[in-house]
């Protein structure tokens, strides 16, 4: 089952690709200093259901528990998670608005380029959260324990059936919005750059495979190989960072933030679409802050792997938790 829906997704994505070719009537022009639509359209779905697989997962580890006479607890947090994805559409277009009116008295060059480093930041975030399973065993306690708590509380007390019921939305509230907000602001750099419409693309993409996804673990509790799947687009999200850290050293240049050193002997060696689809241009200072991205993000992940070994009695995980012991358990 999960192998058929893996290859329904890897055909879509087969079928976007043939279709750009058909509208550009051949292969997009390698030239053209804007980002490929079809590269800002995949980076966006990868990204969007990366967030969403976060989310499916601290879901599934608040509702593990939530069986029997407990199943009518799922309820209030899936209503506040449903909240949560209306508050996010809503973010996102207080967003928009808030780039629209500096639009009117920045350069767009500024603008673009201050978006793009928005961008890199929120990514840089992700990807040193993925890394770190102390991040994954930390958050994913702290829902369990906000459920144990309320579940605690007398339901017969006055008032305690409402706190019950509303503690639960907001733990199912907070359990999505989170990743809404963190992609709303990497989305801003896209939109400003590509338009709504390959966002709108890439967005439905990301919310297509994660809808699959919880249909399998909500619906058909299927028992889903998380930590396999987070570090396959974990490695994604690092081809992400690549680009999208080539194309905002590149920005800041054309915005003269920084300077711009081509390396003579890489301009003629290095073809064009190399710029276009993976952002590597043949200058100093776009290559050095590719190179600084992979160092910040190893760099954290053997620091965190390090920590994690001198503390490790700290953050075991909680008897109940099964899926933060599937998490971290190494293969």
């Amino acid at each position: 089952m999960i192998a058929a829906i893996l290859c329904l997704a890897a055909a879509a994505v087969v079928g976007v690709l043939i279709w750009q070719g058909v509208s550009e009537h051949g292969a997009p022009d390698p030239l053209r200093p804007n980002t490929s639509p079809t590269v800002a359209f995949l980076d966006i779905g990868v990204l969007v259901f990366r967030e969403g697989l976060e989310c499916i997962l601290v879901l599934a580890a608040v509702t593990a528990s939530m069986t029997g006479t407990r199943q009518a607890h799922r309820r209030p947090v899936a209503i506040g998670a449903g909240i949560a994805f209306g508050a996010t559409l809503i973010t996102w277009f207080i967003a928009i608005g808030i780039v629209g009116s500096l639009m009117d008295n920045v350069p767009a060059l500024d603008l673009q380029a201050a978006t793009g480093l928005l961008a890199v930041i929120v990514l840089l975030v992700i990807m040193n959260w993925f890394f770190h399973k102390i991040y994954w065993g930390g958050w994913i306690r702290a829902h369990n324990r906000r459920r144990k708590s309320l579940l605690a509380s007398d339901p017969a007390r006055k008032n305690g059936h409402s706190r019950l019921w509303w503690g639960f939305i907001l733990l199912g509230f907070t359990s999505l919005y989170r990743e809404g907000f963190e992609v709303v602001l990497f989305l801003q750099s896209y939109n400003l750059r590509l338009g709504g419409g390959v966002v709108l693309k890439g967005a439905l993409l990301g919310l297509l495979l994660s809808g699959m996804v919880a249909v399998l673990t909500f619906v058909l509790q299927q028992r889903l190989p998380y930590r396999k799947m987070l570090i396959t687009t974990g490695i994604l999200l690092g081809v992400v960072l690549l680009v999208m850290v080539g194309e905002q050293a590149q920005e800041m240049q054309l915005a003269h933030w920084i300077s711009r050193t081509e390396i003579p002997w890489l301009v003629n060696a290095l073809p064009a679409w190399m710029g276009m689809w993976f952002a590597v241009f043949p200058t100093y200072e776009t290559l050095i802050a590719q190179g600084l991205a992979v160092v910040l993000v190893v760099g954290s992940y053997y620091a965190a792997r390090r920590f994690r070994a001198g503390g490790e009695h700290e953050i075991a995980p909680e008897p109940d938790a099964a899926i933060v012991r599937r998490l971290e358990t190494v293969p």
